[in-house]
This record gives structure tokens, C-alpha cells and sequence, in this order.
């Protein structure tokens, strides 16, 4: 139970429909439990009444003691009707307070994970698999909320019934109460030793139900690769196998219910047996009457199913317990990447960036991997100037972009930006005025014009237009079936990687940002079209900071700085011609790439 603590918190919010709920729980068995007494009554009645009916045979009066008995019947009945009528009126009103009480928990639980989730930094994401996060969100939840609303409520409902239902029992024969409920010792032993086969088993099936959605959602994500390398068999077998191994410890958790229920219903008939042998012997000696015998075994019965849900009601504990185990863990990670504790007042207000950059002998390690990305790295990026950076593979060019919008906190040194530090800037505004497009295009599930309009939720669709012709995906978007409405898919997949490249240029242009950033963005274009948008690039970009990260050299792009990264540290530094000059990467990059565009 210690896990499902934290949801105190939406108890307390949702205090009053909880304790109206409470209320009409016990109301409603209050009304139940007079049920059992009406017919105790009616059935002494009967017996006695039969007595004086007989007394009558052969008189007149026979057929008014008739008359009398069945009215007396009729009233007896109309109260037992008028209890359940009321019984069942206040248990709707307790389903109108839990249940949707544990409606509104599970809502709010949803939107704070999700919360959480967007608010965690990038290494979070790289640690952890999709399926995974989905699976907590969705199916956790779920687990969560079967307690927060059927565990509750048959919970409470089983005590307030064990309370009316005892003490009615009490004060009609202790004696006849306790051999009748003998059994229930018996009972909570078996719950004892049931509820942490289930807590077990529970944890295992949901750690094995999220390793089943990652592996589906891998492979429906790479659906490309599994097709064009004929992997749809083995794929398919190793989905198999590990649906078994889920199916296998869903059985094992089965036959721990399997056979726990019997045993519920025969304790509850050995329950009933009592009541009837020690039952009889008591109206025998006159200590209770014949009424009482079947008030008590309607009292047994009455608690047939709270304490046969005993079982189901500790298997929803168990299992909540263990999803909401696993909530945690995501919900008590914190982000590394924070706004500032007391943000600098500046920040609050919504000015642009004059844009310049300085990174200051910047250092950075992965702390997923422990890889040091950047080493020493400095330089000084004036207001309005441009600078390109190239190198190889895993020079770490991506990564100094990520720290620029801060995906990730510099190990060493520090960045500034208009000369205040990064970490001192508020994140939201700083991100607002970045423009970045990185070098892994991502495109939502939307219609073009809304993803263009990601960057800029209110931009007209003049607006999107213009920036598409920036981009020099305008024409291509126009010929589309739907236009600007067309829908692109699962990441953009009906369109092709220069489209998507592109559409993401237009997408960061849109915010009209201080500070532009491309990662390696026209890699997947052909040259003209690369010529036209660098054309577009040229003059749209031209009052503001660039950063141009790529492998090609673009002469149409005249740069102020030029650095070239290797092994995370700065290797030439310059201009166009004094790195040409140098004789070093990249004179070497701009004779290769000269000599192609000759062939």
C-alpha cells in the first residue's frame, strides 16, 4: 500500500464526493440490513399464525384470522420492497460518487504523467523505450483507477456491511454470531497468502506487458526496415515468444483466482451449515426462535459476495499497487534540465534576443553513455553574424546544437547568450527565440499547413505559405492531392526525406526567430533545390545570429566564422580563406566536393 500513498493527494481533492460516497455506502446497507429482520418478523408471524388458524378450524373466525395474516403478510413484503427501492437508490448515488470520483483521479493521473513526461530531459528519453512510457500511462493508470474506484468502494462497502451485519447478528445471540462466523479466520489467512502470490505475479505481467508494447511499437515504427530485410517471420516468432512468456504468468496469476473463489464459496457453506445445525439446537432450547435461524442465514449470504470479492478486491490492490509502483518511478525522476530557481526579472518579458552567442571552453560527457561529446570548445558569436560548422561523424557538431537550446546542461564551462548565462535564462523564452531544425526531422501525424504551424500556432495560412516558399517546398505542397491539408502520416512518412527536411526549415523560419540553427537540414535535398532555398536562406536569415551545422561547404552562404570540429575539440578556426589557406579538412572537404560538382 506504501506506493499508493501518493494518490492521498487527489483524495483530498476530491473530498467531498469520497466521504458523500462513504455515506451513501452505509446508508444503502443500512437499508439492507433491516431487510433480513423484516423477515425474521414476517416468518415468526407466519409460524404463530399458523397455530391460531388452526385453533379456528371450523369456526367463522377462521376466514378473519385468514384475512388478517394475509394483510400482515402483504405490509411485511411492501417494506421489504420499499428497503430495497431505498438500498438501491443510495447505492446509484454511490456509484455517482466514487466511480466517477475514480474517473476524475484517473483523468487528472493522466495529465500529470504526461506533464511529467514532456517536462523530463533528453537522456530520460534515451534510456527508456516508447512502449514503456506508453504502457504506464495507459495501462498503469487503469490498474490505478480499478482502485481508486471497485477496490474503494467494495472496501468500505464490505466493512460497513460487516458492521451492521455483526451487530444485528450480536444482538440476537452472541453464542449463534460466533460459530456462524468461525470460518472467517480460515478466510483471512487464505487472503493473506493469496494477495502476495498476486502482488508477485502482478508486478511480473505488467513489466511484461510494456516489453510486449515496446516490441510492437518498434517494429511498427521500423515497419520499413522489417519489410525491405524480409524480417517479418522472425520478428512475428520473437513477438510469439515473448506474448507466451506474458500469457504463461497471466495463467499462473488465473489459477491463484481459480482457486481461491471455491474456497471463498465453500467457507461461506460451511458458514450457512453452522448457522442451521447450531441454529437448531438454540430454537430447541428456546434461546432463539425459527425466524432467527433464517434472519441469520440471509445475514451469511448477505455476506457472500463482500467477502468473496475479498479475494478481488486484494488482486485490484495488489496490481494498482505494483502499476502505480512503476508510476512512481517516472513521476520521482527528476528533470536535469530546470528553469532557474528565481528567474531573472528580464526574462519575464517577452523581448527578442539580440543574438549574441558565446560558448566559454564548453565540455560536455553523455551521462547515458559516459562519451565526452565536446572539449574546450570556444567562440564568440557577434549579434547578426553567421558561422558554419563542419566536421565529421561524431565530431559532436549535433550535440553543441542540443546544448545551445539546452537538451542538455554543459559538464564544463558555460554558454552565454547576450552575455547572461544559459542556465539563467528562462527555457520557455529561450526556446521560443531559437529557431532549430535538427538533423533528425520529426513531423507530426497532421496536415502539412498545422505541422509548418507548429512553430507559430496563430500564423495565418499566408504566413505558412510564405515560409514554405522560403523553404522551396511551396510548389511541391501545391500539388499535393489536399494541398496544404494534406495529411503526411506517422511522422511524416508519405512524404520523402528532402520534403520533410524542408518542411521543418519552413516550420523553425515561422517563429521568426533571433537565433537560427540548421543541423545538417539539406542533406536529403538535390542541388537546385538546395541553391534555391540557400537563395531564400540568404536573404531571410540576414539580421540574425546563424548557426549552419553540415558536412557540404555552401559557398552561396557567406559566413563571418568557420569552425571545424574533431573529436569534439575546435581543429581550424577562420574564414573562408583563411581555412582554404591552412591546407587542413577543410580544404581537403571543399577540393572534394569542387571536384564532384565538376563531374
Amino acid at each position: 500500500m506504501q506506493h499508493l500513498l501518493y494518490l492521498n493527494k487527489y483524495f483530498l481533492k476530491y473530498r467531498k464526493r469520497f466521504l458523500l460516497g462513504i455515506l451513501f455506502i452505509f446508508i444503502s446497507n443500512y437499508f439492507q440490513a433491516l431487510q433480513p429482520q423484516m423477515i425474521r418478523q414476517a416468518l415468526d408471524m407466519v409460524i404463530e399464525n399458523i397455530a391460531l388458524y388452526q385453533l379456528y378450524e371450523g369456526f367463522d373466525n377462521q376466514s378473519l384470522v385468514f384475512g388478517h395474516f394475509g394483510k400482515t403478510l402483504m405490509y411485511f413484503g411492501i417494506v421489504v420492497l420499499v428497503l430495497a427501492l431505498l438500498m438501491g437508490s443510495f447505492l446509484f448515488l454511490v456509484r455517482q460518487t466514487i466511480i466517477v470520483m475514480s474517473r476524475l483521479i484517473e483523468y487528472d493521473l493522466r495529465k500529470e504523467i504526461f506533464a511529467h513526461y514532456e517536462d523530463l530531459h533528453l537522456a530520460f528519453y534515451k534510456k527508456n523505450k516508447t512502449g514503456d512510457l506508453m504502457a504506464r500511462i495507459v495501462e498503469d493508470v487503469s490498474k490505478v483507477r480499478m482502485y481508486l474506484g471497485p477496490a474503494i468502494l467494495y472496501g468500505i462497502n464490505l466493512f460497513s456491511l460487516f458492521t451492521l451485519v455483526i451487530y444485528s447478528m450480536l444482538q440476537v445471540s452472541w453464542e449463534l454470531t460466533l460459530y456462524s462466523l468461525a470460518p472467517l479466520p480460515v478466510l483471512s489467512i487464505s487472503i493473506y497468502y493469496v494477495s502476495s502470490l498476486i502482488h508477485k505475479y502482478s508486478g511480473k505481467i505488467q513489466v511484461q506487458l510494456s516489453k510486449l508494447t515496446s516490441i510492437t511499437q518498434e517494429v511498427f515504427s521500423g515497419i520499413r526496415v522489417v519489410k525491405s530485410y524480409v524480417q517479418e517471420k522472425p520478428m512475428a516468432a520473437y513477438f510469439s515468444e515473448e506474448s507466451q512468456v506474458y500469457m504463461d504468468k497471466s495463467l499462473k496469476l488465473a489459477r491463484v483466482d481459480a482457486m481461491f473463489h471455491p474456497t471463498m464459496l465453500l467457507l461461506i457453506g460451511l458458514s450457512t451449515v453452522i448457522t442451521v445445525y447450531v441454529g437448531g439446537i438454540q430454537v430447541a432450547k428456546g434461546n432463539v426462535t425459527t425466524g432467527n435461524i433464517a434472519e441469520f442465514i440471509i445475514y451469511v449470504n448477505m455476506l457472500t459476495w463482500p467477502v468473496t470479492s475479498l479475494g478481488w478486491i486484494s488482486s485490484l490492490i495488489q496490481q494498482a499497487s505494483a502499476s502505480q509502483k512503476r508510476i512512481n518511478e517516472f513521476l520521482d525522476t527528476k528533470s536535469v534540465i530546470t528553469n532557474p530557481a528565481t528567474p531573472h526579472p528580464s526574462s519575464l518579458i517577452p523581448h527578442p534576443f539580440q543574438g549574441r552567442v558565446t560558448f566559454e571552453n564548453v565540455g560536455f560527457v553523455y551521462p547515458d553513455t559516459g562519451i565526452r561529446a565536446l572539449d574546450g570548445v570556444s567562440f564568440d558569436l557577434m549579434p547578426g553574424e553567421k558561422m558554419a560548422i563542419i566536421g565529421r561523424t561524431g565530431s559532436g557538431k549535433s550535440t553543441l546544437a542540443d546544448l545551445l537550446v539546452r537538451m542538455y546542461d554543459v559538464t564544463e564551462g558555460r554558454i552565454l547568450v547576450d552575455g547572461k548565462d544559459l542556465r539563467e535564462h528562462d527555457l520557455f523564452h529561450l526556446r521560443r527565440r531559437i529557431g532549430y531544425v535538427p538533423q533528425d526531422v520529426f513531423l507530426f501525424s497532421d496536415s502539412v499547413s498545422n505541422n509548418v504551424r507548429f512553430g507559430k500556432p496563430e500564423a495565418t495560412q499566408e504566413q505558412v505559405e510564405q515560409f514554405t516558399a522560403y523553404a522551396a517546398i511551396h510548389n511541391e505542397i501545391a500539388e499535393l492531392p489536399h494541398a496544404y491539408e494534406t495529411l503526411v502520416g506517422e511522422r511524416g512518412v508519405t512524404l520523402s526525406g528532402g520534403q520533410k527536411q524542408r518542411v521543418s526549415i519552413a516550420r523553425a523560419l515561422i517563429k521568426q526567430p533571433d537565433i537560427v540553427m540548421l543541423d545538417d537540414c539539406l542533406s536529403a535535398v538535390d542541388t537546385n533545390t538546395e541553391k534555391q532555398i540557400l537563395n531564400y536562406l540568404r536573404d531571410t536569415i540576414a539580421d540574425k545570429t546563424a548557426i549552419i551545422i553540415t558536412h557540404r561547404i555552401y559557398s552561396l552562404l557567406e559566413f563571418d566564422k568557420i569552425i571545424v570540429l574533431e573529436d569534439g575539440r575546435i581543429a581550424e578556426e577562420g574564414t573562408h580563406e583563411q581555412l582554404l589557406a591552412q591546407k587542413g579538412y577543410y580544404f581537403e572537404q571543399f577540393e572534394k566536393q569542387r571536384l564532384e560538382e565538376e563531374v
